[in-house]
């Protein structure tokens, strides 16, 4: 069986805390095998500090399932790391950042079923210089050096309760307007269908399309964008064979009854899409990223710097990254070729 890749995420952060305390607790809740990628000093510097007795071995991706029933595997980064808790420091963004790149390296070669991701602290990396926005567009980046295929990833964040997908991420409110856009919408659908499809295997997704404006747009009379850019997109889509309608108004898409007629909602901005996931599922909502060659999952939570190192965090979050990521891996439509080719909106 193949294991998942861990990423370190910032090392001052909860990330090592939390995967050493669910290793401990590995037979109780069933995880599958995973390995962290960081540096085994590092990690038992922080075992210490939580009072944790844990073993860490030194492991690649190819002998991480058979060290997992007995030590924690750690695949090594050769990176010095002096971050203390709550404390990120000069060391942490290149862990980091070379945590990913393996961990990419290790999925993209098959040695690794899937890569979860620890929270990473973005002000932290763009003051290293880092250029990307965020996780989910370094990874495409990552793929396309790779693999030489451009693609546009989309972060899907996943419950039991409630699917939802930003189409805009983090953009002021003001700079939605000019970036919202027809073909935006309809690949941002195109490839929550397929990913329903081949990953989550729902043989015909539905997906429900939110609206800008107040009650979409109350046709015309709150604005136009409804009528001119969201509507237009779902038509596309309708077009295409995809299940979607809307634009639907955005206060009454999230109730009980509602969620109910669909399996993803599509969000036009992050607010709208993050709040109702949030207060239905705040402690165990996933982040999955869509459009890539393989399966991305991290826990939907920040590095939480004031708690790190008192083993007070909750690995909720993480235990449903790790489980979600083991089911997505394991679906017959994962060892296909995933990527979308970008196109102009």
């Amino acid at each position: 069986m193949r294991p998942l890749a861990l990423t370190l995420g910032e090392p001052a952060g909860i990330g090592p805390d939390l995967a050493l305390a669910i290793w401990q607790r590995r037979a109780e809740l069933d995880l599958p095998p995973f390995y962290i990628i960081a540096e085994p000093d590092f990690l038992r510097r922080r075992a210490a500090q939580l009072g944790l007795r844990i073993p860490i071995e030194r492991a690649t991706a190819e002998t991480a399932a058979a060290t997992f029933t007995s030590a924690l595997p750690v695949a090594a980064l050769g990176l010095p790391i002096t971050a203390e808790p709550g404390k990120p420091d000069s060391s942490s963004a290149p862990a980091a950042i070379a945590a990913i790149r393996l961990g990419v390296a290790d999925v993209m070669a098959g040695s690794a079923a899937a890569i979860v991701t620890n929270p990473v602290a973005k002000n932290v990396l763009y003051n290293s210089g880092f250029a990307e926005p965020g996780h989910t567009e370094f990874l495409a980046r990552l793929v396309q050096e790779n693999s030489g295929k451009a693609l546009r990833p989309v972060m899907m964040l996943w419950s039991p309760e409630l699917a939802v997908v930003p189409v805009t991420i983090h953009l002021p409110l003001r700079e939605i307007f000019k970036q919202l856009s027809i073909g935006l919408i309809a690949e941002t659908g195109r490839i929550v269908a397929r990913d329903l499809r081949k990953r989550f295997g729902v043989p015909r997704p539905r997906l429900a399309i939110a609206g800008l404006n107040p009650h979409a747009g109350e046709a015309g009379t709150l604005g136009d964008e409804d009528r001119a850019i969201v509507a237009p997109a779902v038509a596309a889509l309708v077009a295409e064979g995809v299940d979607a309608r809307g634009p639907l108004p955005a206060d009454s898409m999230f109730h009980e009854a509602a969620r109910a007629s669909y399996d993803a909602a599509l969000c036009m901005y992050h607010d709208q899409a993050l709040i109702p996931i949030k207060t239905l599922a705040f402690d165990h909502a996933v982040n999955v990223t869509l459009g890539l060659p393989f399966v991305r999952t991290s826990p939907d939570h920040g590095t939480a710097f004031d708690i790190a190192g008192s083993g007070a965090a909750d690995p909720t979050s993480l235990i449903a990254a790790l489980w979600l990521a083991a089911r997505l891996a394991a679906s017959p439509g994962a060892a296909d070729e995933a990527a979308v080719p970008r196109t102009a909106p």
